[in-house]
């Protein structure tokens, strides 16, 4: 199985157990699903509840999430378009740079900036449909991963940028 994370912050973001699909060369789709899990164990403590207190009432047990949030312990963030805006042009920036540190050619940095210049614009373009997930650290310089709805409304997908990510074999 191989892990990806995030570049810059360490943070799990994704793996190959879900079937990531390469978008121009930039991003990565992953389709998710909506889980149900428990939320906790019954605990019988073998106490009888007192005539004069109401019994509590306990929650039904059960959560409905999203896989890969819930897997990947992702939080959710929001942002309106400008402050995304801003917020891309930096990570795009750090980016570059772990790419520069990391003996990326100039050509493949320069390849990398064309590509996700083109790539934001498309998703900038669909902002009002997206919603913004960071990493377990919440650190705000780390990627955020973006969800989306397939055309049929119901489909989940999760949208990863293929070069803020580095491939950890486990």
């Amino acid at each position: 199985m191989i892990i990806f994370k995030d570049i810059l912050t360490g943070d799990e973001m994704i793996s190959d157990v879900y079937d990531l699909k390469e978008v121009d060369g930039t991003l990565y789709e992953a389709d998710c699903a909506m889980i149900t899990i428990k939320k906790g164990a019954d605990v019988d403590i073998g106490a009888n509840a007192s005539a004069e207190e109401a019994a509590e009432e306990l929650e039904d047990g059960a959560e409905t999430v999203n896989n890969v949030v819930h897997s990947f312990r992702l939080s959710s963030t929001s942002f309106d378009k400008k402050s995304y805006l801003t917020y891309l042009k930096g990570y795009m920036k750090s980016v570059k740079k772990k790419m520069q540190e990391k003996g990326k050619t100039e050509e493949e940095v320069a390849g990398f900036e064309k590509r996700a210049s083109a790539a934001a614009k498309k998703l900038v373009a669909g902002f009002k449909d997206l919603e913004f997930y960071v990493g377990e650290s919440m650190n705000p310089d780390g990627m955020v991963a973006l969800l989306n709805y397939r055309e049929d409304g119901i489909t989940p997908y999760m949208i990863f940028w293929k070069d803020g990510l580095e491939q950890e074999k486990v």
